[in-house]
């Protein structure tokens, strides 16, 4: 279980953040499934800290749904259903659509030319086969897009939505028939910012995003997730 969460008890975060960002992402990567039992004494036992920093991250955990406490079973992975997909990526469309319009008209030479050269790396990544990286590029994609829309209030809403969004995009990159309609969305997204159409933009951005929903909720009911 030490090997699934990746500790590092040498980090400089606190230790309760350093159980918590392993859990996290061990969960986020699939390492921990959904549905999975998590049990407090076990995991301090095993990773090698006390039970306070891991009951701490459960409590962090549960409140940014990754996990749910319930009767008699304790802590488990929560299950990704599908009316919390559709929730969580319809509110995203919609910040995001907008952020895509708002860049049209805000985004700097600088940021445009980082824009295109994030865009290439995430192609690249993909003729890889570089799931971590492919998802690290996403995210500075979408996370620029949003920064460039200078709504600061717009940017505080997709953070609070930023570790559920998390889970669902790694579970998208890792089905690999959906990468090369990514690669091609990204591309009329960046093209519609480049050219400065507004209209354009926030459609194919929501447009990128429904799909997304489409992508997470097949490849869960294939893979039985859920």
């Amino acid at each position: 279980m030490a090997d699934e969460f990746g500790i590092d008890v040498n980090n400089l975060l606190p230790l309760r953040e350093v159980v918590f960002n392993s859990m996290r992402d061990a969960i986020i990567m699939g390492k921990l499934k959904p549905g999975e039992r998590l049990i407090e004494n076990q995991i301090s036992e095993k990773i090698g800290v006390s039970r306070t920093p891991v009951r701490e991250a459960f409590r962090k955990l549960e409140l940014e749904g990754f996990i749910e406490i319930v009767p008699r079973k304790g802590a488990i992975v929560k299950v990704l259903e599908k009316k919390d997909i559709e929730e969580v990526l319809q509110i995203r469309s919609v910040l995001e659509g907008l952020a895509s319009r708002l860049a049209c008209e805000n985004m700097t030479l600088a940021e445009l030319n980082k824009l295109k050269k994030i865009k290439k790396e995430f192609m690249d990544a993909v003729e890889k086969d570089n799931l971590d990286l492919m998802l690290e590029r996403d995210v500075l994609l979408h996370d620029l897009i949003i920064v460039s829309s200078k709504n600061k209030r717009l940017v505080q809403m997709v953070n609070n939505l930023k570790e559920q969004i998390y889970r669902l995009r790694f579970t998208y990159l890792r089905d690999e028939s959906s990468r090369q309609q990514i690669i091609l969305e990204h591309s009329e997204l960046v093209n519609a910012i480049l050219s400065k159409d507004a209209n354009k933009a926030e459609e194919i951005s929501m447009r990128h995003i429904r799909n997304q929903e489409i992508a997470v909720t097949d490849y869960i009911s294939k893979n039985e997730m859920h």
